[in-house]
């Protein structure tokens, strides 16, 4: 059975997006350098093998805030597998006509129809927030860190609303990819 899996690229003082994160500046400013490690023409064996792995995951759970900003990945994150967006507000009209996404509030029914859509693949799981949530509930098995070496100072923090219970985590890998981003792998221990 697959894996629900967080991967989010994070700077090394905990920020994921920079500060004045707006719908059209998603990633808040400065934010896009987060992530240039996907996106460099040469990404280099171990980043290409990272990005590979999530590539291959069977379903995706996504936050309202990060699916919409991001114009939907226009209904297909990669390859057709169906996505499901944890979100208290009712789907937008734009997103009807895509028939693999799913709109929820429940997070354990989306973990649970995720694993299932997923058929033995890995689930992956996009968001800040429901990351949180599905931490509180028990079901994100474990977390892919991509610690860019950059310090944003100012932004949305990853882990900044996890409540009060604190969490064991094992490590699972470590990766140092190039460009200096070193990706870290640990389980959460319930």
């Amino acid at each position: 059975m697959g894996k629900t899996v967080l991967y989010m690229s994070m700077s090394l003082d905990g920020f994921i997006a920079g500060p004045n994160e707006t719908d059209e500046n998603g990633l808040g400013d400065g934010g896009e350098r987060l992530h240039e490690w996907v996106f460099a023409p040469t990404r280099g064996e171990t980043n290409s093998r990272i990005h590979d792995e999530f590539m291959r995951t069977g379903a995706v759970i996504a936050g309202r805030g990060t699916f919409e900003p991001a114009g939907g990945w226009d209904g297909d994150h990669h390859d057709g597998v169906p996505i499901w967006v944890l979100s208290r507000r009712p789907a937008p009209d734009w997103t009807r006509r895509w028939p693999a996404v799913h709109y929820t509030n429940d997070v354990e029914a989306a973990f649970r129809d995720a694993r299932s859509a997923a058929d033995g693949k890995d689930v992956l799981v996009h968001g800040a927030s429901i990351a949180a949530r599905a931490i509180e509930a028990g079901v994100l098995d474990e977390m892919e860190i991509h610690l860019v070496p950059l310090l944003l100072v100012d932004g949305r923090r990853l882990f900044e609303h996890l409540g009060p219970v604190q969490r064991q985590l094992e490590r699972v890998r470590v990766l140092a990819g190039e460009g200096g981003v070193t990706h870290l792998r640990y389980r959460i221990r319930y």
